[in-house]
């Protein structure tokens, strides 16, 4: 990723914030519904989670949505606070309850919960979930590339570290910045919910927990030695002490919930995901769709849409990355894909 790799976390002076050490992709979060129906019972409800599925979805890049649920999150102030907030309004609503291309996804799965979690109302036992994967959409897009120009046009550095160029709170822009990205945060979190509850609705259940939490951001926080500081993780997620997180692994790996350490040392962060071991190109190269048919075959997983630029062989090993950062989380329950739906070959940007 341009400025901070992603998976790295970031922390500066208190005035101090880099847009691209924040991402692309403001925001991005996971969420999960968790419904109170056992896990061996998702093969008997395949068609009608399908169906949900492809009723409520709507991936790719520049895709677009004009029948919404609840659009409550355009009622913010925020929303007229700066020119650059007010000319991108249009822009996000249009695309409220769509997700993109890349990794983001929609799927159904089962979930084993091995620690009792009163705080997310889980109890010990198996249930089948739905999981989402996706952010800001064009509106973030917007904020982070506006912005990290201007920083750049301010903070003259080398070449090859250009885009750490930073905003100072305590100026206009970036003052404007820190309202767009937070406003693109809460943005986010209703892109979600939309979702959710489309899917929600039809299925005619309601969720007896839903957990969420995000990456791509910088948070106000205090440091270990007691400084304030804005935090940065592009690509990692906050594990705070007793903080719930969603770390997923790939389309056929599964996913963990976890309740952070407080570890000090990663400044109360873990990794967002398995990472890739491979790039897109590399991976389109690599692979054909047999291989890509072959593994979800031995997985026991159904793929709707997606390409092989997200075949798993692309991504680490989930099970060692957690095992790397057992220091950082503690895993209360694990989530196994089984419906899987992702943005059409055709909608996918290669790179």
């Amino acid at each position: 990723g341009y400025g901070l790799p992603i998976g790295g976390v970031l922390a500066t002076n208190e005035n101090i914030v880099i847009p691209y050490a924040v991402g692309v992709d403001i925001a991005c979060r996971m969420c999960m519904s968790v419904y109170n129906i056992e896990s061996s019972k998702i093969d008997n409800l395949r068609f009608k989670l399908k169906d949900l599925l492809g009723n409520h979805t709507i991936f790719g890049v520049g895709s677009k949505n004009n029948n919404h649920l609840n659009s409550e999150v355009f009622d913010r102030s925020e929303w007229k606070a700066t020119e650059f907030i007010r000319k991108h309004r249009d822009l996000a609503y249009s695309q409220l309850g769509t997700s993109g291309a890349g990794n983001h996804f929609v799927e159904w799965g089962e979930l084993k919960v091995l620690k009792d979690a009163p705080e997310i109302n889980l109890m010990v036992g198996d249930y089948v979930a739905l999981l989402s994967h996706s952010g800001s959409r064009g509106f973030g897009n917007e904020v982070a590339t506006y912005y990290s120009k201007v920083a750049m046009s301010k903070i003259s550095l080398p070449k090859e570290a250009k885009h750490l160029a930073w905003l100072d709170l305590k100026t206009t822009e970036g003052m404007e910045y820190w309202i767009a990205m937070n406003l693109a945060g809460e943005y986010a979190s209703a892109n979600h919910h939309e979702i959710h509850g489309k899917i929600a609705k039809d299925f005619g259940r309601t969720p007896i927990a839903k957990i969420e939490n995000h990456h791509n951001f910088a948070w106000k926080e205090k440091l270990s030695d007691g400084k304030s500081a804005v935090v940065h993780r592009k690509g990692a997620t906050p594990a705070g002490k007793g903080v719930i997180g969603i770390i997923p692994g790939s389309m056929t790996h599964p996913g963990f919930i976890v309740r952070g350490k407080g570890n000090i040392e990663s400044i109360n962060s873990a990794s967002h995901g398995a990472g890739r071991s491979m790039s897109r190109s590399q991976a389109l190269k690599n692979f054909v769709q047999k291989d890509l048919i072959d593994v979800l075959q031995k997985h026991g997983v159904e793929l709707i849409g997606g390409d092989i630029d997200e075949i798993p062989m692309a991504y680490k090993n989930i099970e060692t990355v957690m095992k790397n950062q057992a220091e950082l989380v503690e895993i209360i329950a694990v989530f196994q894909p089984r419906i899987v739906r992702m943005a059409d070959a055709e909608r996918r940007r290669r790179k």
